[in-house]
C-alpha cells in the first residue's frame, strides 16, 4: 500500500480482534456524531478472528477536533490509518461503512481502489436535498448538548433509536457523552465539524469503483430516504455486476438493528 498524504492527520482508532499476520483485515467507519466503538460487538459477536480496525472520524470521539472536515480530509486521514494497521499485511481490506462514513470510505476507494478488497455501505448519505441538510444542521446547531444523560438517550430515541436496544444506548453513553463547561453533557464530536458533514452530504454522489465487489443496504424506513433513487439507478446501470442491494425494514442505524446482515456482507467478502 502507498504512503498516505504527509499532510494527513492521525485518527484515534479502535482495534478489535486477533493482532495476527494472518487475521483478515476489515476497516470499519462510523457515521456522523459516531465513533469507531460502536464496532466493538459486531466485531466480537459477528466477526471472530477478523481484525476489526475502526477510527473516529475526524472531529469526533478522541481524533483530532481541527479543521478541515472535508469529505475528502477524511478520506485522507482514513488513508493514514490503512498506512499505519494494514500495509504491513500487504493485502487488501473490506470496509464497512455507515450513513456520512460511506461518503467517506468512498472518497478512499475511488483514490486507493487496489486497497479495498470489498465494500459494505449501510445506508449510504450523498447527494442529500440542500434544504433538508441545511435544516437539519441548523437545528442541530441550536439544540446542541443536553440537560443530563437521559434526556440524551430521549433525544437519540427520537432521532432513528428508537428500536435500538436499551444496553447499546447504555453503552454509547459510557463511551460518548461527555460534560460541558456549562454543567449540561453532549456528545464528545466537534459541532461545527458536524455541520461541516451535512455540507458535505449535498455534494454529488460517488459510486463505488467499477472493480470492487459492493454491497449496499439501504434502511427502508427512514423518510425521506438517505439513499436517493439517482445513486441506486447508477449503481444498477454503471455498475451491474458489482453492486448488490439490500433492503432491510429498519430505521437508520443498520448496524444496531441488522448486526447479522452487517457481519454476513462482511464476511461474505474476506
Amino acid at each position: 500500500m502507498p504512503d498516505s498524504a504527509s499532510r494527513a492527520r492521525r485518527l484515534h482508532t479502535h482495534l478489535f480482534g486477533p493482532d495476527s499476520f494472518d487475521a483478515p483485515l476489515v476497516l470499519a467507519v462510523h457515521g456522523l456524531t459516531g465513533h469507531g466503538r460502536r464496532w466493538e460487538r459486531m466485531a466480537a459477536e459477528g466477526l471472530p478472528g477478523v481484525r476489526v480496525i475502526a477510527p473516529d472520524l475526524l472531529g469526533h470521539g478522541r481524533s483530532p477536533w481541527e479543521p478541515p472536515w472535508r469529505v475528502d480530509d477524511h478520506a485522507d486521514a482514513l488513508a493514514d490509518v490503512l498506512d499505519r494497521h494494514a500495509a504491513t499485511a500487504d493485502r487488501p481490506v473490506v470496509v464497512i461503512a455507515h450513513s456520512f462514513g460511506c461518503a467517506v470510505v468512498l472518497a478512499l476507494a475511488e483514490r486507493r481502489p487496489a486497497d479495498i478488497a470489498g465494500l459494505v455501505l449501510l445506508d449510504p448519505a450523498q447527494a442529500l436535498d440542500p434544504g433538508r441538510a441545511g435544516v437539519i444542521a441548523e437545528a442541530a446547531m441550536a439544540n446542541w448538548g443536553n440537560v443530563d444523560a437521559d434526556d440524551a438517550k430521549a433525544a437519540k430515541r427520537m432521532e432513528g433509536w428508537g428500536a435500538v436496544p436499551a444496553d447499546v444506548l447504555e453503552e454509547e453513553v459510557a463511551e460518548h457523552l461527555v460534560p460541558t463547561a456549562d454543567g449540561r453533557v453532549a456528545w464528545r464530536v466537534s459541532a461545527p465539524a458536524a455541520a461541516t458533514a451535512w455540507s458535505e452530504m449535498t455534494r454529488p454522489f460517488r459510486l463505488p469503483p467499477a472493480a470492487v465487489p459492493t454491497h449496499v443496504v439501504v434502511a427502508d424506513r427512514v423518510d425521506p430516504p438517505f439513499v436517493g433513487p439517482e445513486f441506486l439507478t447508477a449503481c444498477a446501470v454503471e455498475r451491474p455486476d458489482t453492486v448488490t442491494v439490500h433492503h432491510v425494514d429498519t430505521e437508520h442505524m443498520i448496524p444496531f438493528l441488522a448486526p447479522e446482515l452487517c457481519a454476513e456482507l462482511v464476511r461474505s467478502l474476506l
